[in-house]
């Protein structure tokens, strides 16, 4: 249809098969948003609070104009639900059980943005979805993700903003994220890591790939342009704010950085991506966004399209597959392992229980465990370990062992990420430190059923495979942790705790009462 045609008013172009079609598609998605309101309202709570995901707001009207680009291509081509559509549909909501199972937000709310586009596919059929290709699959960035990503651009950065400093003849020390000046202890805090301009820079290079160019070699290029040039960009902010620390002191320099990065750096970046990137683009704005001419000649979609199925049995699949994923994931949720009435820390040989009394008071966060342990242990040679035990009877949303912002570190506690810890087997190791003088090791270990691990992930997987099965088994949170002492290495010290307790995995199951 030509883009004259789109001069009426958009209802007079539908075909009756298209009306049909938007009715059938609107009604499923109404459907799978009501039933999985949970999840969008867990992910619009963090678009409107969250900085890192404040972007998200504009995605819908992003989609929604990508979508508009296409209508006059669209209008060509015909809607016809798919058999197989159902196996994708079906697919996509076994992530969002899986991510139910475990407790792990980031699947579910996967799971729950990409029923949308599986439920096209069902509707619409491949020929269709296949011109919708591009803003369906954009719908992945609805998903608020990226908080992995924090430690490691914090040390990236920490690492070329003291390349910088010392570039910039400033003497200076660093330890893990701090950086000691003339002017002061600098901190490269979460905040300061750059991921929430990252993640941003994402959603926009691919929408400008996609707009932009043709070519996908170019479109590669300007991708890992638009990912290098924020992290470069973010280690020459960080260094700038220490520079104007020396000359004007560490107060001004942190009200420049807010107001260079909260309003200015995002806006320069941007711009100097685009610059260097504008000579190469080689789509004309008149370009058609897909060719309706060869998705209808396509021998392929002809052979696809063979696998139709009716409408109503189409959205009866919607509604089937939407009620199944959330009765199995209420079924798997109501399972609770039996754990004992109460719990105690047990002796360890050559180790002396003292009162919990550290330099500087550390606890660890382990919201809706079942049983929470704090405690002190001491030898003769005068090395101290801290030793937190948490036991869960399941695993689920508000209750994660591995959830974020569970463990060693609490958000917004008087602790500070500084940097990994010491390599140790079957353990997660951090290093952390609080009022600029006082560090800490700690090494987390989870364990359920026979796994004992330092993986969040691994016990991710554990935990889906037992309420796949229908099993109960309690989940344990154990947290080794040390504070520096003069003349002692923290490493040496929790070592020889795990010595004296043995093999930790069979001490954890003592101390939840497991056989």
């Amino acid at each position: 249809m030509p883009r004259e045609a789109l001069g009426a008013p958009l209802a007079d172009a539908l075909s009756p098969e298209w009306r049909a079609a938007l009715v059938r598609l609107g009604g499923a998605w109404i459907f799978l948003l009501l039933l999985f309101n949970a999840d969008w309202l867990a992910m619009a709570d963090q678009w409107w609070n969250s900085s890192t995901y404040n972007h998200i707001l504009l995605i819908p009207a992003i989609i929604g104009w990508l979508v508009w680009l296409r209508v006059p291509q669209l209008l060509q081509l015909t809607p016809r639900p798919w058999l197989p559509g159902v196996a994708a549909l079906a697919g996509v909501a076994l992530v969002w059980v899986l991510g139910a199972f475990s407790g792990l937000s980031l699947a579910q709310q996967a799971g729950a943005a990409a029923l949308l586009p599986a439920s096209a596919l069902l509707v619409l059929g491949p020929r269709v979805c296949a011109g919708l290709a591009f803003p369906l699959g954009y719908m992945a960035f609805l998903v608020p993700f990226g908080d992995e990503l924090v430690p490691p651009l914090q040390m990236f950065t920490a690492k070329l903003t003291i390349a910088l400093t010392h570039l910039s003849a400033i003497p200076a020390s660093i330890d893990g994220v701090f950086i000691d000046t003339p002017a002061g202890l600098f901190e490269v805090a979460e905040a300061c890591s750059g991921v929430k301009f990252l993640i941003a820079m994402i959603a926009f290079g691919v929408l400008v790939a996609n707009v932009c160019f043709r070519s996908w070699r170019r479109r590669a290029v300007f991708l890992a342009f638009a990912v290098i040039v924020p992290i470069l960009a973010n280690g020459v902010r960080a260094w700038g704010t220490i520079y104007v620390a020396q000359f004007k002191g560490a107060a001004y320099a942190g009200g420049f950085d807010h107001i260079v990065y909260g309003w200015l750096f995002f806006a320069l970046v941007i711009a100097l991506v685009i610059a260097g990137a504008w000579r190469f683009f080689d789509r004309s704005p008149d370009d058609p966004m897909l060719d309706p001419v060869a998705l209808n000649g396509s021998l392929l979609f002809n052979r696809l399209e063979r696998f139709a199925i009716a409408p109503v049995a189409a959205l009866a699949a919607v509604a089937l597959i939407g009620f199944t994923a959330q009765g199995w994931a209420a079924a798997a949720d109501r399972l609770s392992a039996p754990i004992p009435a109460q719990l105690f820390l047990p002796d360890v040989p050559g180790w002396q229980r003292i009162d919990y009394a550290p330099a500087v008071w550390w606890e660890p966060r382990a919201a809706g465990a079942d049983h929470r342990l704090l405690g002190s242990y001491r030898n003769s040679a005068g090395g101290r370990v801290e030793v937190f035990f948490a036991l869960y009877s399941a695993q689920g949303e508000g209750r994660e062992a591995g959830g974020f912002g569970e463990g060693a570190l609490r958000p917004g506690g008087a602790w500070s990420w500084l940097s990994p810890g010491v390599r140790v087997a079957g353990a997660h190791t951090d290093r952390l430190m609080t009022k600029g003088r006082v560090t800490r090791l700690a090494e987390t270990y989870y364990r359920t059923g026979s796994l004992l691990t330092g993986s969040n992930a691994r016990l991710k997987l554990a935990n889906m495979r037992d309420r796949l099965l229908l099993r109960e088994h309690p989940t344990m949170l154990l947290i080794l942790s040390a504070e520096q002492q003069p003349g002692q290495r923290t490493d040496a010290t929790l070592d020889a705790f795990r010595k004296s307790a043995g093999p930790l995995d069979r001490w954890m199951d003592r101390i939840a009462g497991v056989s």
